[in-house]
């Protein structure tokens, strides 16, 4: 009784969640890289993904992983992994801050994959996201003002690979349950990350595995917890909530690794959020 009556704090309460779950990963993924290849930390996220995964499936039943459209789901996780690797790749080389920043570009390049893969049309606030996501990911880049970080770049083309997989879930979203979408994201992954880490495998040793069950569980946790946000109150609420990981996360850089906190950074995240909330404020409007 007590949720229906006061559902965006209950939703609040979700999205902390969310933003620890993503902020332990980060870290977790930092701390990770100095021992571990980029490869190793995707399988073992895959590994307690599975894990989880299996602990739901046998409660609420494996019926839910048939599927009549597992090429889409190769397809989706193809992507993902690509994502993925960009993500974790960044976090050992780039500032917590500009990885998560450059991560924010993902809905501008869903938005354009959307309108080629799903026929969306390309309405004006959907144009004006665009061109501010494009804008503030400029002013964070700076191309031509100093020299482009290599994994910058692999970020940059992990948003991308997210945008193809964000589509996919969309098609995928119509037909197969979460878990089962969940479950062949784990089961898929794992041994993409697997043939390749074993040309480099290096044994974890016995501190990493305390930061290996964090990156498994918070890779789960955190979409998990968006999802019950996003469940309780509109997305023009949950969204502006989201973009607090950008300055928390550049408080824990700062912190955690003396990363200087960039304004570039800062005020191109901004742009970019300012496009996302007048797309998502547009679509609000559309639908009531």
């Amino acid at each position: 009784m007590e949720k229906s009556k006061n559902p965006a704090s209950i939703a609040a309460l979700w999205m902390v969640g969310t933003l620890i779950s993503f902020m332990a990963m980060a870290i977790g993924g930092r701390e990770l890289s100095e021992e571990l290849s980029t490869f190793q930390i995707l399988f073992f996220r895959s590994v307690i993904g599975l894990l989880v995964i299996c602990c739901l499936l046998h409660r609420s039943g494996w019926h839910q992983i048939r599927t009549p459209v597992i090429s889409i789901h190769c397809l989706r996780n193809f992507a993902h992994f690509g994502g993925q690797f960009g993500w974790f790749y960044g976090l050992a080389f780039i500032p917590l801050a500009e990885v998560f920043a450059i991560e924010f570009t993902v809905p501008v390049w869903t938005a354009v994959l959307a309108l080629f893969i799903l026929g969306e049309r390309l309405t004006v606030p959907r144009i004006i996201a665009i061109a501010l996501g494009i804008a503030g990911m400029l002013i964070i880049l700076r191309p031509g003002l100093e020299v482009m970080k290599p994994a910058s770049l692999a970020v940059l083309g992990g948003a991308i690979c997210y945008a193809v997989a964000h589509t996919m879930t969309k098609k995928l979203a119509h037909i197969d349950s979460p878990l089962c979408i969940l479950f062949y994201m784990t089961v898929i992954q794992l041994p993409l990350g697997l043939i390749p880490a074993l040309y480099d495998w290096r044994t974890p040793s016995f501190d990493a595995w305390p930061w290996i069950v964090v990156v498994g569980v918070t890779a789960m946790s955190a979409h998990y917890c968006i999802t019950r946000a996003m469940q309780l109150i509109d997305a023009t609420v949950v969204i502006p909530m989201d973009f607090l990981r950008l300055p928390l996360i550049a408080g824990v850089g700062f912190l955690l690794y003396s990363e200087p906190l960039e304004w570039a950074v800062l005020i191109g995240a901004l742009v970019m959020f300012t496009g996302n909330y007048i797309s998502i404020r547009a679509e609000k409007k559309k639908l009531t």
